[in-house]
């Protein structure tokens, strides 16, 4: 088991190494740089300063080494779209995006589990017809689009919750402990609730086919004989075995999370990693493209690694 482990950690570091390459590469090949924007103010001459002065007038391979360099020493360059460092930027982002994503992560493998083990128990019958038509219709639209339909129907033709933001701008500054809570709650509904729809879907056919699978085998039938409740055999013996392949889901579904993050942040202005690095991404701010990207990879190597370790667990099988 140590050795999986080990060899685990190994190849996690590899996937970090191959994605900070790539991403340091892939943004410097597009057109422009950080100082190339139009400006009347700003001189030729103060741009070439600058260039100079940060090194992005040397040598791809000379940069690159740099970057390696500073990053092994904790720095990861500065953010000329945010002024500040980008090591400061990725501090109050990131959590934000884990807060958003952790829930609905959360919230989807819930309701997921849920509903594919009613529709397994229930094959071929009303709830499971009317379920898998409702979350197949909602895996089937595109992230950005149904997040906008979610936010013209709950913030501008249905008003109850706020369009955007992690909290009340003008007003949370003012309000009490509780009130404080309530309205973070409010904005984070809408965001959650987007991601929630979008992904239980495919949680709940997952679940489904797993219980269906594991009905017919032979502990449930024995189970049976010995006048066990059907509630308790599928809740507690069916269930425990139909979620080992579940933990292999997560660890898939982490990546997809992330990329999916950018496109919620965006609609609701949710200031996290994915409206960071959009923003980052327009601005040609090299340093804050690369570091989260960075921070991104690092996220779904751990959150891997981890659902490894619960497979394990699980598992004896895999532990052998």
């Amino acid at each position: 088991m140590r050795r999986q482990l080990a060899a685990r950690l190994a190849q996690s570091l590899i996937v970090v190494i191959i994605v900070t390459t790539i991403s340091f590469f892939v943004i410097r090949s597009a057109p422009g740089d950080p100082f190339s924007y139009e400006s009347t103010t700003i001189t030729p001459a103060i741009r070439d300063h600058w260039r100079e002065q940060f090194g992005y007038n040397r040598p791809l391979p000379v940069q690159f080494i740099r970057y390696v360099t500073s990053v092994a020493h904790g720095e990861l360059g500065y953010s000329f779209q945010m002024h500040e460092p980008v090591a400061v930027a990725l501090a109050a982002a990131v959590p934000r995006t884990l807060l958003l994503t952790g829930l609905a992560l959360g919230l989807s493998f819930l309701f997921g589990i849920i509903i594919g083990v009613l529709q397994a128990t229930h094959r071929d019958g009303w709830f499971d017809r009317v379920t898998s038509a409702v979350l197949l219709f909602f895996y089937s639209l595109p992230d950005f689009w149904a997040a906008l339909m979610i936010l013209l129907l709950f913030a501008y033709w249905w008003p109850v919750l706020p369009a955007g933001n992690i909290v009340d701008p003008v007003m949370h500054d003012y309000m009490g402990g509780w009130e404080a809570l309530v309205d973070r709650l409010r904005h984070l509904a809408l965001p959650v609730l987007s991601f929630t729809l979008l992904t239980m879907a495919g949680i709940t056919r997952y679940q489904r086919a797993a219980m269906i699978e594991t009905l017919p085998m032979d502990f449930i039938r024995t189970a049976r004989a010995k006048g066990l409740s059907e509630r308790r055999i599928v809740w507690r013996h069916a269930l425990r075995t139909a979620l080992t392949p579940m933990v292999a889901l997560l660890g898939l579904m982490l990546p997809a999370l992330l990329g999916g993050a950018l496109f919620i942040e965006k609609v609701f202005a949710w200031p996290g990693m994915g409206l960071l690095a959009a923003g980052a991404v327009a601005a040609r701010d090299y340093d804050l493209v690369t570091a989260t990207v960075i921070a991104g990879s690092v996220m779904v190597v751990i959150g891997s690694f981890f659902a490894d370790l619960l497979h394990m667990a699980i598992d004896p099988r895999v532990r052998e």
